[in-house]
């Protein structure tokens, strides 16, 4: 007699499936990533006087968030739009002087200072969407490999089927020399005789 192991799944592994797992295109991941992070940015300011260190922990699980939601097709997006998320997320903390230039000077100044926290949150969310790119490819991969072995899936053999046994009918089938007129599939031409 054989004994059927059942592997356990670990409590960490079933906590996280509990969590939404939503699929963001591309343009809806940036706008999550920025409304996130402008959201966060305004409760660092009223809560820990625009904590640099804050508004930089935040910004790390939200990129790491951007580029697990996104969907598979719009994966290249994710390295993208999370710099644009943490420029949009800085500007409330950037602590500009008054008029537009002294808020340009302040936003580019943040943005200077912090580069530590957009470098990292970008890494994240490029290894995250490389290391989905690449288990995406590898299931496609065993996918084609399946279906050259096992031919093709049900649903297309059945049409092939069909097709094959017609076209095998329609050659067995023995051609008259009149039959079904002279437009007709089985017609036969005839050569006028001389006289």
């Amino acid at each position: 007699m054989y004994r059927v192991r059942v592997r356990s799944v670990p409590p960490v592994v079933l906590a996280l499936r509990r969590f939404p797992n939503p699929r963001l295109t591309g343009i809806g991941a940036g706008l999550f990533a920025a409304l996130t992070m402008f959201v966060l940015a305004c409760v660092d300011r009223l809560l820990f006087d625009s904590s640099e260190l804050v508004f930089g922990l935040l910004f790390l699980p939200v990129s790491a968030l951007t580029a697990l939601w996104v969907r598979p097709a719009d994966l290249v997006t994710a390295p993208i739009s999370v710099p644009i998320a943490f420029a949009v997320g800085v500007f409330p903390i950037s602590g500009g002087s008054e008029g537009l230039g002294g808020q340009i000077m302040g936003l580019v100044t943040a943005l200077a200072v912090h580069a530590g926290w957009l470098y990292g949150g970008t890494l994240i969310a490029g290894l995250i969407a490389s290391v989905r790119k690449v288990r995406q490819m590898r299931a496609r991969r065993r996918y084609v490999l399946a279906q050259g072995r096992g031919g093709a899936p049900a649903s297309e053999r059945a049409p092939r089927a069909a097709a094959a046994s017609a076209s095998a009918a329609a050659a067995a089938k023995p051609a008259r020399a009149g039959a079904g007129g002279a437009g007709g599939a089985g017609a036969v031409a005839r050569r006028p005789q001389r006289p």
